[in-house]
């Protein structure tokens, strides 16, 4: 009697999964430990849009709203309340100021928050030397 071997063609996908989910575990941990920090935009457009209310940031945490001190936690209620107060605002833009070194997020922040009130968020840019 004559034994056949026959060599498996197959490969196991089990370990390969493993190591897959292992590394999306690794990047997703790593990723949210980022802090992006962006340099505003240099621009050598004269043009200034108009704006009906600005929010400025400071690297130190200090937010003002309309030239005043405020929370970053209450812009968005100082926003809405304006923006109730002068109901002939339609179009109201809301521009954003920020120091260098601001972490992105919070200037993310502010443009959520203009677009849920469905208002125009502009982010200001320095002037090119």
């Amino acid at each position: 009697m004559k034994r056949r071997n026959k060599v498996s063609a197959e490969f196991s996908m089990s370990s390969l999964t493993d190591i897959i989910f292992l590394l999306l575990i690794f990047f997703m941990l790593t990723s949210s430990m980022i802090q992006i920090t962006v340099e505003l935009p240099e621009s050598s457009s004269k043009t200034v849009a108009p704006t009906d209310y600005t929010v400025m940031m400071t690297v130190d945490g200090n937010v003002t709203f309309n030239g005043k001190k405020a929370s970053f936690n209450k812009i968005e209620g100082l926003i809405r309340r304006a923006v109730a107060d002068d109901s002939n605002k339609k179009n109201a833009t809301v521009a954003i100021v920020s120091e260098v070194g601001v972490p992105w997020q919070k200037v993310s922040d502010v443009m959520e928050i203009a677009s849920r009130l469905k208002m125009r968020a502009i982010i200001a840019t320095q002037p090119k030397n």
